[in-house]
């Protein structure tokens, strides 16, 4: 494999890396707001304990993945050069806008939540996690209108060789960037509510003495991923329209090579639709808690939506090549001048780093999961006090 392949390799892995942790940490912070909520609005302990324990796998994955970003934005400059050089000023301004609106804000307010935890105002403690999943949110916004813009460019014109912005609003207006967006949100949503579920079927498999808080949990991961999970394949596939429209080699391209990540993708929705709403009926009367082989059946399914979510970006990615920036840069022309052996060397280096990344993060989550919730007389200072 030459430097080139080399790039789009380590580009590849570890994005998809990071990736896997965005989902799982919009996913969480959504299901934390809810349950915040429910626990400021009622005086059940229950709800404030789930706020605390799904709060915990929230800010572990959160801190690992903010740790994978930051070394995986090192690529730009190092890799992809002719990128920054040729489309910075169009491509930098929504990444630019991720990092300053979305991300010091998203980590300020995450913050003031976790080491204000019984010491703010409860509305105000409320309001704050709700200001950190709005701006969660908006980092994938922003992100995902600056690969909408790599899909199809527009809003610039070309100066001096270079690519120069004349329309922000028209990369709002960008037609592969909303539905794409919408896709990633309802893709978190389906995380979230599937790593609800399967968790708190693992502890009905261990005969937990938490009835009460897994069963509610439970219920709210089902339904989460019911509702979800819709909408999660029909703006997928709303999307072939679009695709068919301003890519239309895509198809053919991704087709002609593999096929199967996409096929793999479909089905794995499919799966999820169905069995989220064959779950639903089991509710009553808990006979999903009664059954044994559903629940595991959601343990089981916990990789699922993540391993459909690096099929649908594999797609996305891999069938507009040779092209970068869709019809104006290729890999070839944007990939920096470093030899093939450094390259190598980059890439098992930011490899071994995301895979220890990934390893702690996975480990630290099961550790946290399989410990289960605090008890009712230990001390609430913050949703990290347990001992790692």
């Amino acid at each position: 494999m030459d430097a080139l392949g080399l790039a789009r390799l380590q580009f590849a892995t570890t994005t998809s890396f990071h990736f896997l942790f965005v989902l799982l940490t919009l996913g969480l912070v959504t299901v934390v707001a809810v349950t915040q909520t429910r626990a400021t609005l009622s005086a059940n302990p229950v709800h404030a304990r789930m706020t605390r324990f799904w709060g915990r796998l929230y800010v572990v994955n959160y801190a690992l993945g903010i740790a994978t970003g930051i070394v995986m934005e090192f690529q730009f400059g190092l890799n992809w050069s002719g990128l920054s050089t040729f489309a910075g000023d169009v491509f930098g301004a929504p990444l630019a806008l991720e990092t300053l609106v979305a991300f010091f804000l998203e980590s300020t307010f995450l913050g003031l939540w976790i080491f204000g935890w019984d010491r703010l105002d409860k509305w105000v403690h409320l309001a704050l996690i709700w200001l950190v999943t709005l701006t969660a949110y908006a980092s994938a916004f922003w992100i995902m209108m600056a690969n909408a813009f790599l899909q199809h460019p527009v809003g610039h014109e070309l100066r001096d060789g270079v690519l120069r912005m004349v329309d922000f609003s028209a990369l709002l207006a960008n037609p592969t960037f909303g539905i794409a967006f919408l896709h990633v949100c309802f893709a978190a949503l389906t995380v979230g509510g599937v790593f609800l579920t399967g968790v708190s079927a693992y502890h009905f498999i261990r005969r937990t003495t938490e009835v009460e808080f897994f069963r509610r949990s439970l219920r709210l991961g089902v339904v989460l991923t019911a509702v979800a999970t819709p909408l999660l394949v029909g703006v997928g596939f709303a999307q072939f329209p679009i695709v068919q429209e301003y890519q239309p080699e895509k198809l053919d391209t991704v087709g002609a090579l593999d096929g199967s990540g996409l096929g793999f993708m479909i089905q794995i929705g499919f799966v999820l639709l169905l069995v989220s709403w064959a779950t639903v009926p089991l509710l009553f009367r808990d006979w999903v808690v009664k059954l044994r082989f559903p629940l595991y059946l959601m343990v089981v399914g916990i990789p699922l939506p993540f391993v459909a979510a690096i099929g649908g970006w594999l797609f996305r990615e891999i069938g507009r090549q040779p092209w970068l920036v869709q019809g104006l840069l290729t890999t070839s022309d944007a990939v920096s001048h470093v030899s093939r052996d450094q390259m190598l060397v980059s890439f098992i280096a930011f490899t071994a780093v995301f895979a220890v990344l990934a390893i702690a993060d996975w480990v630290l989550i099961a550790r946290l999961a399989r410990r289960g919730p605090v008890s009712s007389d230990e001390s609430p200072v913050s949703p990290l006090v347990p001992a790692l």
